[in-house]
């Protein structure tokens, strides 16, 4: 089977996702093309699990402050070159398409009559779950952005529908926890205030990944660029996780059990709605705003909650091969059953390497 499968790269976590289940379609004997929008090509970066894969503009969200700018993003995005890349994009050749949010794929598909299908968090929203923060804009953008006939939605929790766990890789136990390390994620904030915010925290070492660098910090906080191997390796090792409200990064720290403190992106419905479900299921804590106050605080008296997500992957490749373009309740919730919540402490192999 000939698959065509279009990734959004305006964020790390459609990319992560995509990595996870490259291998498993490609052991499943698929043969898969995989293009990427939404991020300018010299800004992806160790893409090798993708092959010779396709890359086009498309289309992505514009912020400022730590908020999403409706009208930076309307004036960024290239509209007639979008329209252009839609019409030019040749489906016809393939005997599935998917998207993962990304919007030329999706747009091609309906355009050319073929049924695609949606693998993602966001399809997740088509079904009552905790959502806070939408309004009409919010609502279409998640309707219209990137439409698919039939959704695999992704969520931490099911709520009681037919969406299936997180798409993640399972991590290596680490050797020891370090418990003062604290790792920083968020991209879409001002450097210069995330270092302000720590500064004072100095029973911490922060490792801060970001685009951006800063050169008054102090000793405690260390600014690092972006990098896969270097930040996975940070991730496995530090006992905490800083990052705004998205799904994968958060992901990632569950199953690791990292505590976690996420601060959702202002006027991002997604994250705002993340980060209730976070406090509803009790896996994480918010911060609605930069506070060195809550920071402190939960550094504190936090919690870590681990969940240990089954191969999802796996079965949803085994979905592909059955052919039947359905989502049972009974296969849902045989994956569900593989999930295993830990609300106790953090592991015991956890040790403070100070």
């Amino acid at each position: 089977m000939r698959i065509f499968y279009g990734v959004q790269a305006t964020g790390n976590g459609h990319i992560t996702r995509a990595r996870v289940m490259a291998p498993a379609l490609k052991a499943a004997g698929f043969d898969v093309t995989y293009m990427f929008t939404g991020r300018p090509w010299d800004h992806l970066f160790e893409m090798e699990a993708f092959g010779d894969y396709m890359w086009r503009k498309g289309l992505t969200f514009s912020t400022k402050a730590g908020r999403v700018s409706y009208l930076k993003t309307s004036i960024h995005n290239d509209m007639i070159r979008f329209v252009r890349d839609v019409r030019s994009l040749d489906l016809s050749h393939y005997d599935l398409i998917i998207t993962d949010f990304e919007p030329v794929t999706a747009w091609a598909a309906k355009l050319q009559k073929r049924e695609v299908l949606g693998i993602g968090h966001q399809y997740a929203f088509g079904y009552p779950i905790p959502k806070t923060g939408d309004d009409i804009i919010a609502r279409n953008v998640l309707k219209y952005f990137a439409p698919a006939d039939l959704g695999l939605g992704l969520h931490w929790h099911h709520f009681e529908q037919p969406i299936l766990p997180p798409i993640i890789e399972t991590p290596p136990e680490p050797d020891a926890v370090i418990g003062h390390k604290i790792l920083v994620y968020l991209p879409f904030e001002d450097i210069r205030e995330i270092v302000a915010l720590l500064d004072p925290l100095r029973d911490y070492e922060f490792h801060v990944y970001s685009p951006t660098t800063s050169r008054d910090r102090p000793e405690h906080i260390h600014i690092k660029q972006l990098s896969r191997a270097g930040f996975q390796q940070d991730l496995q090792d530090c006992s905490s996780v800083i990052c705004n409200a998205g799904f994968e990064l958060a992901s990632e720290a569950l199953q690791m059990g990292k505590k976690l403190l996420v601060k959702p992106l202002r006027a991002q419905m997604e994250q705002l709605s993340n980060a209730l479900g976070l406090e509803q299921t009790q896996l994480g804590a918010v911060m609605p705003e930069l506070d060195r106050a809550s920071v402190a605080h939960w550094l504190k008296h936090g919690h870590a909650v681990r969940v240990v997500y089954p191969n999802v992957a796996s079965h949803i490749v085994d979905w592909l091969k059955r052919g039947d373009r359905h989502i049972d309740h009974a296969w849902i919730r045989s994956v569900w059953d593989e999930v295993r919540y830990d609300y106790g402490t953090p592991p015991e192999r956890q040790a403070d390497a100070a």
